[in-house]
């Protein structure tokens, strides 16, 4: 379970990514994060993943409070975790299937075995015919795949997307988000960030954000962004 208690997230002076909020996400759920660009939905997630801290309140992960984790325990967090986060970061300089091995390379595991889980984890989302290609050799929406291979290919029990479905066209938004409910269906807790309101409709419960607080709709948090 994941639970935000009161969490504001400041940087600089009265500049707020997160103002005062508390949500709960239980374990095994579809959730999407929506509101407009600079809702504070990325912040949300980077919090979930360790990668920022917040100003004040408390993030927990199943009782434990990730803001006062030691850097040396991040590496043991992030395990538990899948993070596709925008921009695929995709190595250039080595394959699609080099890529997709490389947490299990991080962690320890053997080549034989890092290789065939990468090699299940590209055949699950239908590219494993890539897998010997650079990834500036494939379109935005098979990059969009292998990326969500990536954070997959360690068995994670969170799944983090920050906008997955950002610039790609409806074919690939869809095939995307079919794979994400897959992992869901299995077990596999999936948060997503979306300012797509077409997908809002396939989550088991949607949390809208705008300008870093917790509103009731999505037409809330579009009309708080409009009348600013």
């Amino acid at each position: 379970m994941i639970e935000f208690q009161h969490v504001s997230k400041a940087f600089g002076n009265d500049i707020y990514a997160l103002r005062d909020v508390s949500l709960t996400i239980g374990d095994g759920e579809l959730v999407f994060l929506a509101g407009p660009s600079g809702a504070g939905k990325s912040t949300l997630l980077r919090m979930i993943a360790g990668l920022e801290k917040p100003s004040s309140g408390t993030v927990l992960m199943n009782g434990q409070n990730l803001g006062q984790l030691k850097a040396s325990s991040l590496p043991y967090l992030r395990r538990k975790l899948g993070l596709i986060l925008q921009g695929q970061g995709l190595l250039l300089d080595r394959s699609v299937l080099a890529n997709v091995m490389l947490p299990m390379i991080v962690v320890g595991e053997s080549t034989t075995e890092a290789e065939t889980r990468a090699r299940a984890a590209l055949d699950r989302l239908n590219i494993l015919d890539k897998a010997h290609a650079s990834p500036l050799a494939l379109s935005g929406g098979e990059q969009q795949r292998v990326a969500i291979a990536r954070a997959i290919v360690n068995r994670p029990k969170i799944i983090l997307a920050d906008e997955p479905t950002a610039y790609l066209d409806r074919d690939n938004a869809i095939i995307v988000i079919n794979a994400l409910k897959a992992f869901q269906r299995s077990g596999v807790t999936c948060i997503i960030s979306s300012h797509d309101e077409q997908f809002l409709e396939q989550a088991n419960r949607v949390i809208y954000l705008s300008k870093g607080e917790v509103t009731d709709s999505w037409t809330s948090a579009v009309e708080s962004v409009v009348a600013a």
